[in-house]
């Protein structure tokens, strides 16, 4: 078993005067995606923190007007808009919707108004149902059926206010990142730090 990675890893299976091009092209590329890595801040995407989300500077609008609601102390980004159902659907519809999310932004193809994908939607109707079972509860909609109305329908306001486009929050209310999303700094809006929780 060893040999034949040990043959693999020497690229063995190149001719002899292309592996030098061969180490410098894998090396250049290894290098390249290291530092995209970093710009992306691609380490944050496994965590729950709030400031994961204005990585992209469209979601700026979002943060902040989360930031500012009722939601704000008891509920981060990942606790409305991922499932919860397993660890595995967790971190697999993470990783779908950030790609997506990315490669809009990426391509500047970002609409003026935000929306949630066809897929986020019933993730999350879920989410708000889980969280608030027992108000639910009260009215008898336990389960979500095709026509009934979504909780948005009737609490359209949160958690992001009325504000939808990309310029209904001023400059001055825009979080920005620290240098270090992982580290403790905490995001600045118009210079100071945001409210405590």
């Amino acid at each position: 078993m060893v040999r034949p990675l040990r043959y693999i890893f020497s690229l063995g299976f190149v001719p002899p005067r292309w592996r030098l091009a061969c180490f410098a092209a894998l090396g250049l590329l290894g290098g390249v995606g290291l530092a995209v890595a970093r710009i992306s801040r691609a380490g944050s995407y496994l965590s729950d923190k709030p400031e994961t989300c204005i990585n992209c500077h469209v979601m700026n609008v979002q943060y902040a007007t989360w930031q500012r609601s009722s939601h704000a102390g008891v509920a981060t980004c990942n606790d409305c808009h991922v499932p919860h159902d397993n660890v595995l659907h967790h971190y697999a519809f993470k990783a779908k919707d950030g790609m997506r999310h990315a490669t809009i932004f990426t391509l500047r193809g970002e609409p003026q108004v935000i929306r949630m994908s066809k897929a986020a939607v019933p993730v999350v109707e879920a989410n708000c149902r889980r969280c608030h079972g027992n108000v639910v509860d009260e009215v008898h909609l336990k389960e979500y059926q095709s026509g009934d109305l979504r909780c948005w329908d009737c609490h359209r306001d949160v958690p992001h206010g009325r504000g939808r486009s990309l310029s209904s929050v001023h400059s001055p209310l825009n979080p920005q990142l620290p240098d270090s999303v992982l580290g403790d700094d905490s995001p600045r809006i118009g210079g100071r730090p945001p409210r405590p929780r």
